[in-house]
């Protein structure tokens, strides 16, 4: 199973934000469904329902809820990322 976790999850108290680890160390804040959802100003169950058809990729936290990668949500958005400057 750890060998498919791409991403770890752990709780930023600070921030209050989640933060997922690559495996090289390095680390990308994840947003949860309610987050993406005011981004892209929809329901944040219409972000689940596109998470479950694929339309957008998620990550299970140990408790089964979804996270999605900050990165990806930009791209999606049509914002520019640090990877893509």
């Amino acid at each position: 199973m750890a060998m498919f976790m791409i991403f770890c999850d752990t709780w930023r108290s600070s921030l209050g934000a989640y933060e997922g680890e690559h495996m090289d160390g390095t680390t990308e804040r994840l947003l949860t469904p309610g987050e993406v959802a005011a981004l892209f100003r929809v329901d944040p169950k219409t972000v689940t329902r596109w998470a479950a058809s694929g339309r957008i990729s998620s990550i299970r936290t140990p408790g089964g809820h979804r996270r999605f990668r900050e990165s990806e949500v930009r791209e999606l958005l049509g914002e520019p990322t640090a990877d893509s400057r």
